[in-house]
């Protein structure tokens, strides 16, 4: 059991409120752009500001959507022992964070893909898992051009990374593991249109104003 079960509950409510701001729709608000679920593919995320034209929106919303991720995550993980919560807190606060983004209470429950929040996340559980899973994402759009296959591949590989990390760099945990691996099933399933699109060779690449990833 954890030290402290009520501590556990407020900062796993936190993790998902905080995950819950939609980034994407703050600043589109704030600079004056048009609400990003209301044009090119709906998604409240990084890529969907970009077809604004603004550069600057798109940039803050990739770094924000990131951040949210990363920062409860990282918090815990350094401040939690001190409070004996250990990588069961990280977990849910991880776990919590991501859906905060899918499902967000102050947006309808109507959130985008959850790709920067993930990495967001990754990176605060371990820096290096998040560089493989990047690295991954950069390597695929490199060579092929969607995005969303991108997406499909750093989803599948994170749990793997994770696992193989156990003998190059970090400890594992089997909580840690569940929540890595659940991230990457709610990504796959919020990629489910891309996937069809992929299939069926309608899916746009980056830099294509139609790009619906």
């Amino acid at each position: 059991m954890f030290a402290d079960s009520s501590v556990v509950v407020v900062l796993t409510l936190a993790a998902y409120l905080v995950g819950s701001l939609s980034f994407a729709v703050i600043v589109s608000r704030l600079m004056g752009l048009d609400d990003p679920r209301t044009y090119g593919s709906q998604n409240p995320g990084a890529t969907n500001v970009l077809r604004s034209g603004n550069k600057q929106a798109a940039a803050a919303t990739l770094l924000l959507d990131a951040l949210k991720g990363y920062f409860p995550v990282l918090l815990v993980k350094l401040f939690g022992p001190a409070f004996g919560l250990d990588d069961r807190a990280v977990a849910l606060v991880a776990i919590s964070a991501f859906i905060g983004h899918l499902w967000p209470v102050f947006f309808s429950f109507k959130g985008g893909k959850g790709v920067a929040t993930a990495a967001g996340v990754l990176f605060g559980i371990e820096p290096l898992l998040g560089v493989a899973t990047i690295g991954t994402w950069l390597i695929v759009a490199f060579f092929f051009r969607y995005s969303s296959l991108a997406a499909l591949a750093a989803s599948v590989f994170a749990p793997a990374y994770y696992v193989f990390g156990d003998k190059l760099a970090w400890q594992t945990s089997e909580a840690e593991l569940l929540a890595v691996t659940g991230m990457s099933a709610l990504l796959l399933m919020r990629h489910k249109d891309n996937i069809v699109r992929l299939v069926s060779g309608q899916e746009s690449k980056i830099g294509s104003k139609q790009d619906a990833s």
